[in-house]
């Protein structure tokens, strides 16, 4: 990994939330307060928590699109096994947690043992575990969780919103695997040269299929947040999450051809994808126009990161 590349583009994308930061909290009063900021850590930690394990998917070269499917499985599925089949929400929540990490091991074993490339195998499971949930659901919402549930997705700890504590120390925990173990590193040959790193004796297969069934172990613990926040559970939450993951990711330096990639650089391309839909929200702009100005930014930053490693290089 050359280290002064991954640096240059998290300062640049560092300048940028701060320039985001200043522009935007001139637009309108609201948007520097500490309520609002904190409010906008508890919107952005279902997509923080997908990120953050999507960075190793795509680290090894790889791609997951069905995360916001599984999110959605999870989310009816707990409400299923709750209210339906009467078992107690603790344990709802950990059957929750073992089946996303079993279709995000499906997804691995999909990969690994038939070699379909990632793209296809997680788009086709995409359709499938969305296809499954709303089967389960018929259209049906589940409402009526107990009062302790909702500190994972509405209380606070210490004036900090509960998930943006779980996020922090996901985050952290990620960053120390990715960068300073064995199991990181292993990542990140695969991504740089999957066949030598086959031939380098490394366990190329057990990698994929651990870093893909945390990928479901994530999306589920975000369907569980989730759930908690918006007290209810339905089966099209999730559309489009992975879409905002890989976005993130992808700003945040990530290299979509694998090799290259931070815990940091994904986290500070989170927090520009929320600051300017926050920030351009309340200073009365449209969606649309919000979608544009992510996508210029995301295009912006990966075109002045490419020009400086080229001048580095000369």
């Amino acid at each position: 990994m050359n280290w002064r590349k991954l640096i240059r583009h998290e300062i640049l994308l560092a300048v940028l939330v701060v320039i985001a930061l200043i522009v935007l909290g001139n637009q309108s009063d609201r948007f520097l307060t500490l309520d609002n900021l904190l409010n906008q850590g508890r919107l952005m930690t279902e997509v923080g928590l997908i990120a953050i394990i999507m960075t190793f998917v795509i680290v090894t070269g790889g791609i997951d699109l069905s995360v916001g499917s599984i999110l959605g499985l999870v989310a009816i599925l707990l409400g299923v096994f709750w209210k339906d089949l009467g078992l107690p929400l603790p344990v709802a929540m950990a059957l929750g947690l073992f089946v996303g990490t079993l279709a995000g091991a499906v997804n691995g074993l999909i990969i690994t043992r038939f070699r379909v490339p990632p793209l296809i195998a997680t788009l086709a499971t995409l359709a499938l575990y969305r296809g499954i949930a709303e089967g389960i659901s018929q259209a049906r919402s589940v409402r009526g969780y107990p009062d302790w549930f909702f500190v994972l997705g509405q209380g606070q700890v210490l004036g900090v919103p509960t998930q943006l504590w779980l996020l922090g120390l996901v985050a952290l925990l990620a960053s120390i695997i990715l960068a300073y173990t064995t199991w990181g590193r292993v990542a990140y040959a695969i991504g740089s040269n999957e066949t030598a790193a086959r031939f380098s004796g490394l366990k190329v297969d057990l990698t994929k299929l651990a870093i893909y069934s945390a990928s479901g172990f994530a999306a589920a613990l975000a369907a569980i947040i989730f759930v908690s926040r918006v007290s209810t559970t339905r089966s099209d939450m999730g559309t489009g999450l992975e879409l905002d993951a890989i976005t993130a990711v992808v700003l945040g330096g990530t290299s979509i051809f694998g090799g290259r990639g931070t815990i940091i650089g994904t986290l500070l391309g989170l927090v520009l994808i929320q600051t300017l839909k926050n920030g351009l929200s309340l200073a009365g702009i449209k969606s649309d126009g919000t979608i544009v100005l992510i996508g210029a930014a995301l295009i912006l930053t990966i075109l002045l990161t490419n020009i400086f490693q080229r001048n580095g290089n000369r």
